[in-house]
């Protein structure tokens, strides 16, 4: 189980992070750029 986790982990690099966040701020309306921001900081916190 820790292979999966540890694949996921090399995956989700911060670079990739924003990428995905850009995405869904394009895609969702303006008042959830915050919250997506957050989300997207709290991410990078598990990839230290």
């Amino acid at each position: 189980m820790s292979d999966i986790f540890n694949k996921a982990k090399e995956a989700m690099t911060d670079e990739r992070v924003d990428q995905v966040a850009e995405q869904i701020k394009d895609r969702t309306p303006d008042d959830v750029d915050d919250k997506v921001d957050q989300i997207k900081e709290q991410a990078k916190k598990y990839n230290d």
